[in-house]
């Protein structure tokens, strides 16, 4: 009979190199491996040629000259703000989109996740008529003796309106995999919606949101085009790093090609950070999340 049915299940896969027991199947077809290979190369070669027309002998004076460290660290503070007002704006936001129910949700996600699609100038446009002296907002807020446009405060808001579409993907996705079961146990035991939102689901989506953390604080130190529209460029105040390039790019190739370098060094370790290998997760530790009884 085995002969006539052939052999047993799964011995044919082990033979051609398939998946076996407790393994993933992970052929990948000749092809796709070549279109992933090109893939690849469009986007290190233009890293490669940067590098190559650096000057490493000036390296260290480019980027520690007093306009790149003060472009650098105003970057780094700007972007931490930011990207703390991220998380007090987006994880609400995300919570609502992934559990919530209500008329017109589709169009507020399409809403919330606009500036992924928009060009960074039309949102410092918007932001201008929305904050600045004039705007929708500006103008009561200029008669308190609050100006936000072309200030510190302006860079932060610009920041944040094209980072946070990042950090609500990536939490409403988390939300989305992880479910609500574990919460719904919490809630018949007693939990609070407070409760189990602090001990239940932060700790289950705790990966997607540290993933979304670190994609917006380097969503925000790109920042260039919202940032020049509704800040400007004024230096120790609202010049960046990218602006601080953008302006070495006219007078100092040199310079601006050192400070491009070191951008993208922080990229690829903020990103690279986001986008670790998770460890394996199993009913265990979903349990541990689980509260005690409230």
């Amino acid at each position: 009979m085995t002969g006539l049915l052939g052999s047993r299940p799964g011995s044919g896969a082990r033979r051609r190199g398939g998946s076996t027991a407790g393994r993933p199947y992970s052929g990948i077809p000749a092809w796709i491996i070549v279109l992933a290979a090109a893939g690849a190369l469009f986007g290190l070669l233009p890293l490669a040629a940067m590098v190559a027309r650096i000057n490493w002998p000036q390296f260290i004076p480019l980027v520690s000259s007093e306009p790149s460290l003060a472009a650098l660290g105003l970057s780094l503070r700007t972007a931490a703000a930011s990207t703390a007002l991220c998380v007090l704006l987006g994880v609400p936001l995300a919570l609502v989109l992934a559990r919530g129910r209500f008329p017109g949700q589709r169009l507020l996600r399409s809403f919330v996740l606009l500036p992924l699609v928009l060009p960074p100038v039309v949102g410092g446009i918007a932001l201008l008529y929305t904050f600045g002296r004039q705007g929708l907002l500006g103008r009561s807020l200029e008669v308190a003796g609050i100006q936000i446009a072309f200030s510190t405060a302006a860079v932060v808001l610009a920041q944040t309106f094209v980072a946070l579409p990042f950090l609500v993907v990536s939490l409403e996705g988390a939300l989305r995999s992880a479910g609500s079961r574990y919460e719904a146990v919490a809630a018949t035991l007693g939990a609070r919606p407070t409760t189990v939102l602090r001990r239940v689901t932060l700790p289950l989506v705790l990966p997607g949101l540290a993933s979304g953390v670190l994609l917006s604080f380097a969503r925000c130190l790109g920042e260039f085009g919202a940032t020049l529209t509704f800040a400007g460029s004024l230096q120790g105040v609202t010049r960046t790093l990218p602006l601080e390039i953008y302006l070495q790019r006219e007078t100092d190739a040199a310079a601006a090609v050192a400070l491009s370098l070191l951008l993208v060094a922080v990229a690829v370790i903020v990103v690279g950070l986001s986008y670790r290998r998770p460890g394996p997760a199993g009913p265990g530790s979903a349990g541990r999340a689980e509260p005690a009884r409230s």
